[in-house]
């Protein structure tokens, strides 16, 4: 693993699963996996991650660097992924807005 990608793997949490039957993955989405799925429309709309090149990446980096985290996290992981490669946003960037992110979480 690229120290490059440092930042995403920091965000498995330690004892963390891949789920491993049908009830572990069934279930109705949360809320960010359908703006997740939105904001990759929207990348993909204006140009800047095409979905069938971020889905393709998804099967393969989901099932090999990313195979340790949750099925359901690894859109967001792959997508973080693949800014990172296109320069779209480095570490820095991206650890501040999860840092924030977590803030906000924190005091609802």
């Amino acid at each position: 693993m690229s120290d490059g990608y440092r930042v995403l793997f920091d965000t498995l949490e330690p004892g963390s699963r891949r789920e491993s039957s049908l009830p572990d993955l069934d279930g109705k989405p949360a809320p960010w996996e359908s703006s997740m799925q939105a904001t990759c429309e929207c990348l993909s709309w204006r140009g800047a991650l095409d979905n069938l090149e971020r889905r393709e990446a998804e099967d393969e980096l989901g099932e090999t660097i990313y195979l340790d985290f949750p099925v359901r996290a690894r859109s967001a992981v792959v997508t973080a992924h693949a800014l990172l490669d296109l320069g779209i946003i480095d570490q820095e960037e991206l650890r501040s807005k999860m840092e924030a992110v977590r803030e906000r979480f924190e005091r609802e």
